[in-house]
Parts: C-alpha cells; sequence; structure tokens
C-alpha cells in the first residue's frame, strides 16, 4: 500500500511526469488544486509554478509546500494568468482535470502560446458519455478501480476541491485537439479520464 493518498487523478500523475522535457527549465500547473503534483514538479524542473481560482487550494499548497524554494503558486484564474504570461515562457505545462472547467478552446489556444517551442503540453481530463462505447469502457473501469482503491486504502479527495460535470464529449476533446494542436496524441484512459499530449514544433531554420 502507498503512504500517498490515492484518487484517479494522483493515478495518472507519473504519465504527467514522464511527459516532462529532458532539462525543463520551468513548468506550470493549471488547477493545481492542493499542489501534490507542484512538489512533484519540483524535482524534475527548476522552476514549478502552480495556479488555481480557488483560495482555499492555494493556501493548503502553499502551507504544505514551504520546504521547496523551486515551487510557486498564485492565486488566479487562467484567464487573467495567461493575459499576463509571456509567449514560450515555459517548457512544460500539465492540466490534470481541471480543463473542463475551462473554455476548452481558447484554453488549449493559451497554453500554446504560453509553451516554448520543443516543449510539452500534457492534459489529463475528463469528458462526457455520448455513445453506448462510453458507457461500455465506464462499466469496464469499474473492477480497476475497485482493485486499485483497496491496494491504496482507499480514495481521498482533497477537501473543499471545486467540482464540475464536463460538457464536452470524449469525441469533442479529440477533434478539437487535433484542430488547435496538430499532431497531438489523444488516449482514453481506464479510469473516466483521457490523455492529450502536444509537443510544440520547433522553428523551422531559415
Amino acid at each position: 500500500m502507498s503512504g500517498e493518498p490515492w484518487n484517479h487523478n494522483v493515478h495518472y500523475h507519473p504519465r504527467v511526469l514522464d511527459a516532462v522535457p529532458d532539462d525543463c527549465d520551468s513548468a506550470l500547473d493549471i488547477g493545481c488544486g492542493d499542489g501534490t503534483l507542484v512538489r512533484k514538479l519540483a524535482a524534475k524542473t527548476r522552476r514549478v509554478i502552480g495556479i488555481d481560482r480557488s483560495r482555499s487550494m492555494i493556501r493548503e499548497a502553499r502551507k504544505a509546500t514551504t520546504d521547496l524554494t523551486n515551487a510557486s503558486f498564485v492565486d488566479s484564474d487562467f484567464v487573467d494568468f495567461e493575459a499576463k504570461a509571456r509567449d514560450g515562457e515555459y517548457g512544460f505545462i500539465c492540466c490534470v482535470a481541471s480543463l473542463h472547467h475551462i473554455d476548452f478552446a481558447s484554453a488549449l489556444t493559451g497554453m500554446a502560446r504560453m509553451l516554448s517551442p520543443g516543449g510539452t503540453l500534457m492534459v489529463i481530463g475528463l469528458a462526457r458519455h455520448h455513445t453506448p462505447l462510453d458507457w461500455a469502457v465506464d462499466l469496464a473501469a469499474i473492477p480497476a478501480h475497485r482493485v486499485l482503491a483497496r491496494r491504496h486504502g482507499g480514495v481521498t479527495e482533497p477537501p473543499g476541491m471545486p467540482t464540475q460535470e464536463p460538457t464536452m464529449t470524449w469525441d469533442d476533446v479529440r477533434r478539437t485537439a487535433q484542430v488547435l494542436l496538430p499532431g497531438s496524441r489523444y488516449r482514453r484512459l481506464l479510469l473516466w479520464r483521457y490523455s492529450l499530449t502536444w509537443q510544440k514544433p520547433e522553428p523551422l531554420p531559415r
């Protein structure tokens, strides 16, 4: 049994961490919640910032991260934060179970702008069921959820974490991402999540 509190988002943290580019200078976690992923990213990048529009979550994140000098937190929604960010400021941007709280298309466009050439965007997201296949995958996840929850001592969600139901379907997410981020890789994951990975192209040599 792992000593770390477990939930469906934490389960996919290793997938996010594996996507961090080597020698990453700066990272951004959008919708960072209590800062759990930010603290893990701090070991893989020189500087990491977590943003969240929930002041209570930011307070908890700061309280739990006083021993790290390369991690910081900003109390802000994505729109305000992105408006002040520089082009290409971050070598890695991630967003775990929070993109459905934001306008999907404008958020992807903003994240792409903030990402440095060659940098990586990694999204773990939720979507809405729409087809019989969606419901079949949903049912298939239940046994896996039960086994994993038992192995980790149950499901632990950070207290006060804001929740919202997704409005986009799984197909909506995949199609929109392919249009806005050509070459992005979409994958349906087992525990009611999808992953979306995109590497920003390097500029062509002149």
